[in-house]
């Protein structure tokens, strides 16, 4: 039997670490992300700047550090937006089966016939650059991931005994929802949401990285690798260092996804066993 899954430990770790500096940010930062030394540009690492400075003179660390917070508080926002959200489409659509069920589901295959970034660019066009437009964005795009995620176990969860038994007692929608179906999706909605946010975490950083999601002159990770592109052949540690952010970030949670699927999911559960 094995006893521990140390992908799971690794991105718990890299998720934790990161989200311990983005939290800490205003604490641990060295400088301010913002303050500008044109004497001090294009540096590499050194006592005075560990991760060097940018072509504007800014810190790469209190850069970076300020980057990471803002990519995870958008991606958070924007993906627990699409779980509420889709969630509900999806449990009510096979709730109530029907014309409801598919109407709605109808509308989700419309949403999912666009590529996530195209459509997250067209909705921005229309709300205008920014970090509030990106969150809203990436909430909209991936909606129908979590109504369909969901919908599916709903459907068997509502033919389930101990559901059955619950309506014969006269127990309401509402609750017989919250009580009984929820807690049963728990383990979907986890390892959906760690899925999601490490391509949430992507998409939002391609959007800084056209101009389209977090706005100068707040940090964004995927602003430093667009700035940093043309002097990659002077200093590329503002490049480097960004570019690693983004992709443990990204990598932590995909491997949180997986290791939570593989230690949730009943069917690997006896596989392992």
């Amino acid at each position: 039997m094995r006893t521990g899954n140390p992908l799971l430990w690794l991105g718990m770790v890299l998720v934790a670490g990161l989200a311990v500096a983005a939290v800490l940010a205003p604490w641990v930062s060295p400088a301010d992300p913002n303050a500008q030394d044109i004497l001090a540009r294009l540096q590499g690492p050194s006592l005075a700047h560990p991760l060097g400075t940018d072509n504007f003179g800014r810190d790469t660390l209190a850069r970076a550090l300020y980057g990471t917070r803002t990519l995870f508080t958008i991606s958070l926002l924007s993906v627990m937006a699409a779980l509420a959200g889709g969630g509900a489409i999806g449990i009510s659509a096979a709730w109530r089966g029907g014309w409801v069920d598919t109407l709605a589901m109808r509308l989700m295959d419309v949403l999912f016939a666009f590529p996530i970034i195209l459509l997250a660019i067209g909705i921005i066009a229309v709300l205008g650059p920014g970090a509030t437009s990106a969150a809203i964005a990436i909430g909209v795009v991936y909606t129908p991931i979590f109504a369909r995620t969901l919908r599916a176990p709903t459907l068997l969860l509502r033919e389930t005994d101990y559901v059955a038994a619950a309506r014969s007692v006269g127990v309401g929608t509402p609750r017989l929802i919250l009580r009984h179906v929820l807690p049963n999706l728990a383990p979907v909605i986890l390892v959906q949401a760690s899925l999601s946010l490490s391509t949430a975490i992507l998409v939002e950083a391609s959007l800084s990285f056209l101009g389209l999601g977090t706005q100068p002159p707040t940090a964004s990770l995927g602003r430093m690798l667009a700035e940093s592109r043309n002097f990659l052949n002077f200093s590329p540690w503002p490049a480097v260092f960004s570019g690693a952010a983004i992709l443990l970030a990204a990598l932590g949670f995909n491997l949180l996804g997986d290791g939570l699927q593989d230690r949730l999911d009943p069917r690997l559960e006896r596989d392992r066993c």
